[in-house]
């Protein structure tokens, strides 16, 4: 759900929605209809689009008006933006709503959230994302269930909620085990951005587009649909050899060693230089978390893996380490948080996963 850099566009409102009227938009989701084509544009850019209920609500009666309708054979979802896709859920809402006693509104946030992430894997028509500048949390919960996932050479995606006392959700752990081998542990652990070269070959994304080619690619899907998009691929740099060398290097330590072993093996490495800091900079109870979600996520469908991270969430929304992770991260900036040591909890979050 959440993204580093989510704040607010205004005052804060509460984490409570509003039935929008027929065809109605909160204000920060555009829909519309053009010669086949569902577009729907994200327009929220000084919070990179970080959703609120308000939006999760509008996306979701779109889309389900769409699924039945005749007249819209593909759906289109981007930015007005050129700085981010989605960077997640807004976050500082959520933490205000837990720090105010209203826990009920803020898991309604997340069910709103997680069932929105269920109807887009289920979605009856291709679905294609654009994911052009920063994608992280929610934003890939917006586009990784989706059929496609088109990547520009400005795109950065990312799961960094172990940064935040947080884990990766929005059905995280199911797409993540799914990933290349050691790609979905790598990413879910640390938090790595990846850029459009690394989201392919790790699966996160289909395809890779120009930025300046998207406009051009809108009317093209609405009048050949996906297939515009193997025509529009335009393949990113490839990896050199030795970069190659040394990111199986890297993913095969996140294959194989046990969360335990993991800050070892990476020292053993040169260039896990980053990753060995992000492990060492994240939540421990976070790390304990998400690894267990990932293991269990690795062998359960997408609802399984929905219904155990929102009830993960209805305990991690109450804790320390996550009042302190977003204080950190996202309000006080740039101060270091004081992290519940992981030791102590985790026999007992390992229990709570199973």
């Amino acid at each position: 759900m959440p993204g580093p850099g989510t704040a607010s566009d205004g005052p804060a409102p509460t984490l409570t929605s509003r039935p929008p009227a027929p065809g109605a938009t909160s204000g920060h989701v555009r829909a519309s209809v053009e010669h086949g084509l569902g577009l729907i544009q994200l327009d929220r850019p000084k919070a990179l689009n970080a959703l609120t209920p308000a939006m999760v609500t509008d996306l979701t009666q779109v889309l389900t008006r769409w699924a039945d309708d005749t007249s819209v054979h593909t759906v289109v979802v981007r930015s007005t933006s050129a700085r981010a896709f989605c960077a997640g859920g807004d976050i500082c809402l959520v933490r205000e709503e837990v720090r105010a006693n209203r826990l009920d509104a803020a898991m309604a946030f997340f069910a709103a959230e997680y069932a929105l992430n269920a109807q887009i894997a289920s979605y009856p028509k291709p679905y294609v994302a654009l994911l052009d500048g920063v994608a992280m949390g929610g934003g890939l919960g917006l586009s990784v269930h989706g059929s496609h996932r088109v990547v520009t050479q400005h795109s950065v995606l990312a799961m960094p909620e172990t940064a935040i006392g947080f884990f990766p959700d929005v059905g995280a752990s199911h797409f993540l085990p799914r990933l290349s081998p050691g790609w979905g542990r790598y990413l879910g652990l640390t938090g790595a951005r990846v850029e459009a070269a690394g989201a392919l070959r790790s699966g996160l994304a289909t395809h890779h587009v120009p930025r300046e080619s998207l406009d051009d690619l809108i009317p093209l899907l609405a009048r050949d649909g996906v297939a515009a998009l193997d025509a529009a691929h335009s393949p990113p740099r490839a990896p050199s050899p030795a970069e190659t060398v040394a990111e199986n290097a890297l993913l095969q330590v996140f294959r194989t060693a046990p969360l335990a072993d993991l800050a070892t093996g990476l020292a053993a490495l040169p260039e896990a230089g980053a990753a060995l800091q992000a492990l060492h900079a994240a939540c421990p109870a976070s790390l304990v978390v998400t690894d267990e979600l990932l293991r269990l996520g690795a062998g359960d469908h997408l609802k399984g893996c929905l219904d155990r991270e929102l009830a993960t969430a209805a305990t991690v929304i109450r804790s320390h380490d996550f009042d302190e992770g977003v204080r950190c991260a996202l309000v006080d900036r740039g101060t270091l948080p004081q992290w519940t040591d992981g030791d102590v909890l985790q026999a007992a979050a390992s229990r709570s996963l199973s």
